[in-house]
């Protein structure tokens, strides 16, 4: 087929913190250079969620005068509690100084990260960047030498047979002199760069938990702006699994409440999302969301596994940046400033090379820049606190945490390992203990399709199914038998289901996908491969 073309200097592959603030940094730095952002979603910040308590370090950087400047960076943390849940009434408040030193929260902010991708976005523009929203970078062009000369977009208007449909536009060759990919966590695109350039070639897997938010309307009376809690222990130790929750209380007397679920759980008949609904009938919990509305919802993997599982960053002609390249800070449970410091360093490298009249090679300054950073000295500082939850459990490896952060500023003089990746200790059905969730009680607690309407959801029909399945028996074969299909319970949008007619079969219900990438990482066989839908589709997130 033949494609149009366009050349730019920079092309940039999502527009979240990463990706945006390299955009800035490169008109910034040289303002006659051509970059160009893509971005799958419907409009900047349409798929962005994140808790978000927010270290503006990497803010700070970009616009030393973002306050003036009106960024959207306003609800400063004033209270942290952390607890420690024993059951399903009782918890431990955990004083702040046995608290790892990570999770205190003075001088951040609550933020909606979606709401300042907007912004950082309209600061973009106004440099000079060129920002498409709702055009997906469908695939990886090579130069003939085999480096990276930028993306293929995808084709709009294919029906579900592949075939075109009246309204069938096919994709450009966006052209490139260096490429970033700043997908987020789990890019489809940068799984196959790192697969492609072995990457990750003597790095451990990459370990991920599942987050699942809401967002709650408190009334005035019960709202505390600031107040910022995170929990451990209770739900998910009753399964053996580890993980956490948080809420925090941010602007327009709205509450933020999420759970996350460490992906190397065992037990196939766990469900993140019903573990959530139970978490919030919890008082510590309960006490800030009664007589509350609920208003939106969403979920998301993340990136944890640490520098232990980080791949390596460069590439002929392109970068990883961000959370594609797992730069989240998991023991501050925060990643958006190291996120935006790795877009900042990819930016000088890419204007140093280019006035020296390189394009297309491998941007080995990047690698000695980065690791010079305050962000990678943040993220080796906390390299064991991920493992050690993962070898100790909850309890043991954040009393471990508090030991190697506070007493030993991360300065222990061993790297712990957590080799298995997350989909590989699934053990059978048979051998494990059923759970039985309670049913919803339209208050606190909902159905997966009830919340999966508030995530404002929504794709074309009439599309390929982004959701691919290598062997399309796997899951009645195998995954049925030995799993009972976790796939049923790990996806927090009802996007799979088992049919019971003549003989089981799987449906898959693309449409309700909200992107979190959890199949793609959890399913035992490896079997679902996840890859973006045609543009604009997936949730549209008005303010996670």
């Amino acid at each position: 087929m033949e494609r149009e073309s366009m050349p730019y200097d920079v092309v940039i592959v999502g527009a979240g913190p990463a990706g945006l603030s390299a955009a800035c940094k490169l008109r910034m730095l040289d303002n006659t250079l051509s970059v160009c952002v893509v971005e799958k979603a419907s409009e900047v910040g349409a798929h962005i969620l994140s808790g978000a308590v927010f270290e503006s370090r990497g803010l700070d950087e970009l616009f030393p005068h973002w306050k003036e400047e009106g960024a959207p960076v306003t609800t400063a943390v004033t209270s942290d509690e952390v607890y420690w849940l024993n059951n399903d009434e009782k918890a431990l408040k955990i004083p702040s100084m046995l608290v790892p030193k990570t999770m205190h929260n003075d001088g951040n902010y609550i933020i909606s990260l979606g709401n300042l991708c907007r912004w950082l976005a309209t600061k973009a523009e106004d440099l000079g960047v060129e920002i498409y929203p709702g055009f997906v970078a469908a695939e990886i062009f090579y130069n003939e030498d085999g480096s990276v000369g930028g993306v293929i977009t995808g084709d709009m208007g294919v029906d579900a047979n592949g075939s075109p449909k009246d309204t069938f536009m096919p994709g450009m060759i966006l052209t490139a002199k260096y490429t970033l990919f700043a997908e987020g966590c789990r890019g489809h695109l940068g799984k196959q760069l790192i697969s492609q350039f072995a990457l990750d070639k003597g790095k451990e897997p990459q370990h991920y938990g599942l987050g699942i938010k809401e967002i709650w309307q408190v009334p005035a009376e019960q709202h505390q702006p600031g107040l910022v809690v995170h929990t451990a222990g209770w739900p998910l130790n009753e399964h053996d699994a580890t993980g956490g929750g948080f809420l925090y209380h941010t602007d327009n007397n709205q509450v933020v409440c999420g759970l996350i679920t460490d992906l190397d759980y065992t037990n196939p008949h766990l469900s993140p999302f019903d573990e959530f609904q139970r978490y919030k009938h919890h008082p510590v919990i309960r006490q800030h969301l009664q007589d509350a509305t609920r208003i939106s919802y969403g979920a998301r993997a993340i990136s944890k596994g640490g520098l232990q599982s980080q791949p390596k960053m460069v590439m002929p002609g392109a970068l990883l940046i961000g959370d594609n390249a797992g730069t989240l800070n998991f023991a501050k449970i925060k990643g958006s400033h190291t996120a935006m410091k790795t877009g900042l360093i990819s930016a000088q490298c890419i204007v140093q090379a280019l006035v020296a009249g390189r394009e297309h090679d491998t941007l080995d300054a990047f690698e000695l820049q980065y690791t010079q950073s305050w962000a990678y000295q943040e993220l080796y500082q906390q390299r064991n606190f991920a493992p050690a939850i993962h070898k100790f459990g909850a309890l043991w490896g954040g009393a471990y945490g508090f030991f190697d952060l506070n007493i030993c500023n991360g300065k222990l003089p061993w790297t712990l390992s957590h080799p298995r990746a997350d989909h590989e200790g699934m053990r059978y059905a048979n051998t494990v203990t059923e759970i039985i969730y309670p049913k919803p009680d339209g208050k606190l607690s909902f159905d997966k399709l009830s919340s999966v309407f508030l995530s404002n959801v929504n794709h074309e029909e009439d599309q390929p199914s982004h959701l691919k399945l290598a062997d399309s028996q796997i899951a009645v074969r195998t995954n049925l038998p030995l799993y009972n299909e976790p796939a049923q319970r790990y996806c927090p949008a009802g996007v799979y289901e088992i049919i019971q007619q003549d003989t089981p079969s799987l449906q898959i219900n693309s449409q309700n996908c909200v992107h979190c990438k959890t199949c793609d990482i959890k399913d035992p066989s490896q079997n679902i491969q996840w890859i973006a839908p045609e543009g604009t589709g997936g949730p549209n997130y008005p303010n996670m």
